[in-house]
C-alpha cells in the first residue's frame, strides 16, 4: 500500500533510514530527525510545484517502512527512487511498491517514461531490476542522461520503463488471471 508523504512518519522512517544497508543508497540522507523533518517538509513542498511525485511504502498493518518517489519529473519524465527498511528487504514490498506506483504514474499523472539509474555495485538492486520485465536498458536510447548520471565518481547503469510497455504488461497480467478463472 501507498500513502502521500506525511510528516507524522518520521519517527518511523528515520530509524530505517539512518541503517547502514539502506543510507548509502538514498537521496533522503538526513543526520538527525529534524534535519529529516526539514527534507519531507520540502519534498512535500516539490510534489505541489510538480518536480517529484512521493509517496510512503506501508506494509500490510499501515506501517511506514520506506518511500517510493520520482524525482527530477519534467517532459513527462522522472527518475524512480525506492527505498525499505532492511528488516522489508526480499519480503516482496519493493515489487509490489512500485507496479502500485507506476500504476499511479502512469495512469493518473501524465508521465511517458520512469528512469531508473543504478548503482553498479549495488547487487541487490540489479538483481531486482532483471525481475521486471518491462524494464528495458536505456544507456543506448538516452545516451545524454547516462552520461549525466555517470559524471561523478559513482557509475550507474540506466533503465527505462515506457508507459507503453507497463500498460502492455497489465494487460497481459489481466489476460492470465482471465484464463485462470475460466
Amino acid at each position: 500500500m501507498l500513502k502521500k508523504r506525511d510528516l507524522h512518519d518520521a519517527q518511523i522512517l528515520f530509524p530505517l533510514l539512518s541503517d547502514e544497508a539502506v543510507k548509502p543508497y538514498v537521496r533522503e540522507k538526513a543526520e538527525s530527525i529534524e534535519e529529516y523533518y526539514f527534507f519531507l517538509n520540502k519534498m512535500m513542498n516539490q510534489e505541489e510545484n510538480g518536480e517529484l511525485i512521493s509517496r510512503t511504502i506501508l506494509d500490510e498493518w499501515d506501517m511506514p517502512i520506506g518511500a517510493i518517489t520520482l524525482y527530477d519529473v519534467q517532459d513527462q519524465m522522472g527518475f524512480l527512487a525506492t527505498w525499505l527498511g532492511k528488516p522489508y528487504f526480499g519480503k516482496g514490498y519493493n515489487q509490489y511498491a512500485k507496479d502500485l506506483f507506476l500504476r499511479e504514474l502512469f495512469m493518473e499523472k501524465e508521465i511517458e517514461v520512469v528512469f531508473l539509474k543504478v548503482n553498479k555495485v549495488n547487487e541487490r538492486s540489479l538483481n531486482a531490476m532483471k525481475k521486471i520485465e518491462y524494464a528495458v536498458h536505456a544507456s543506448d536510447h538516452y545516451p545524454h542522461i547516462y552520461e549525466q548520471i555517470n559524471q561523478g565518481p559513482k557509475a550507474y547503469e540506466l533503465f527505462a520503463i515506457y508507459k507503453d510497455a507497463f500498460i502492455f504488461h497489465l494487460h497481459e497480467q489481466e489476460q492470465v488471471y482471465d484464463e485462470l478463472e475460466a
